[in-house]
């Protein structure tokens, strides 16, 4: 087989979670077939993260928007290289294709209600973007892959898809994410404490910060040990607003926003955190779970969408509604040692079902079966 798959945001610096999701499939495919041929399309950018091999080949695509990349430059690249089949992993694709198209669709939450008017620009733009595109080119993919069999199911229900046309495959997690020791020396560039509690906060609505944040003071106000909040990819300006709308600015003394976290030092920061808050409102699979997880570091996750489906029957969920629940799931792990180790263990053993090997497998079933049938 020729294979294409569309990366287009993977050489850039500041990753984000399918760009991940999209580089760590490819390299897991890069290891395990040796047989058919690849063609990775990519926007330039600096981290030059993905090395060329005899079978796997990197193609640079320049445009100077996402919109006029995937709509114009990436069809007529593809013309170019003539594969059997594009497989698109950031859920859009090219509305006229010219080759049999697969394509991840994380999620639809651009189909649903917002969940509030704190979002960027950048982002209400890729939610009408995704909203123009996806329902132009769903009926014209042979494959639909998702993450989750709660994703699975809400985006056939929503869109009336054909059973046998959209398949799970889950995520896996990087082998970065292990059990490490003597991780101050990296935790200290982003918090000045070796016992603190970690949380992915940023500017989209279903991140919840403004309840998370409420939860933490909640916390404090109970806490014997009052452990300092690291809250990564939040700038100070947004954090203040939030703090003020929520009345509760007697806390910033007990938080640290460095902003953007590199990937690499994530392990270090959720190995030296005491607990790990991803108390989202909506999340279509969850990977910083099976990451903390994977360094046995306890997760508070809300208990909707997948992550229920992701963290297992022995995962610890709170309604992410609720402030006063999420506050009590961090003072039980406080206040109760032999429970604490209990979710190390759990979580550890929990995050061995994953793995980025097993995403690569399924991923080639995928394009043989699409090839073969194509062939008959």
């Amino acid at each position: 087989m020729k294979i294409a798959i569309e990366a287009q945001r993977i050489f850039r610096t500041n990753k984000h979670g399918m760009d991940f999701v999209a580089l760590e499939s490819i390299r897991e495919l890069q290891k395990i077939d040796h047989e058919n041929e690849y063609y990775i399309f990519v926007s330039p950018g600096a981290d030059h993260c993905l090395e060329e091999t005899d079978n796997m080949h990197i193609v640079e695509v320049r445009c100077p928007s996402y919109p006029l990349w995937e709509q114009i430059a990436l069809p007529n690249a593809i013309a170019k290289v003539k594969p059997d089949l594009l497989h698109c992993t950031s859920n859009t694709a090219p509305i006229h294709c010219p080759v049999p198209l697969v394509l991840t669709l994380h999620d639809i939450i651009f189909l649903e209600p917002k969940q509030g008017g704190n979002t960027s620009l950048y982002q209400n733009m890729g939610w009408y973007y995704r909203r123009l595109v996806v329902p132009r080119i769903l009926p014209k993919c042979e494959r639909i892959i998702t993450v989750s069999y709660f994703e699975r199911n809400r985006i056939r229900e929503a869109l009336r898809l054909p059973k046998e046309r959209i398949i799970a495959i889950y995520n896996g997690y990087s082998q970065h994410f292990h059990p490490l020791s003597n991780v101050s020396a990296i935790t200290r560039k982003y918090i000045n404490s070796d016992d603190y509690l970690f949380f992915l906060g940023n500017t989209d609505p279903k991140k919840n910060v403004p309840r998370t944040l409420k939860a933490y003071s909640l916390y404090l106000k109970r806490s014997s040990r009052k452990r300092p909040l690291l809250i990564a990819d939040l700038k100070e300006d947004k954090l203040d607003m939030l703090l003020k709308e929520q009345h509760i600015e007697e806390i910033k003394p007990y938080l640290s926003y460095p902003g953007y976290i590199s990937n690499k030092d994530l392990a270090y920061l959720y190995n030296g955190a005491f607990a790990f808050l991803y108390t989202s409102l909506r999340e279509s699979f969850g990977i910083p779970m099976l990451e903390a997880m994977a360094c046995g570091t306890p997760v508070i996750a809300g208990n909707t969408s997948a992550m229920p489906e992701i963290t297992g029957e022995g995962g610890l969920l709170a309604d992410p509604l609720d402030e006063e629940e999420i506050a009590c799931l961090l003072l039980r792990l406080e206040e109760d040692p032999v429970f604490h180790d209990e979710q190390v263990k759990y979580g550890l053993q929990r995050s061995r079902l994953f793995s980025w090997n097993h995403t690569a497998k399924e991923l080639l079933q995928v394009y043989t079966n699409i090839f073969q049938s194509l062939k008959e």
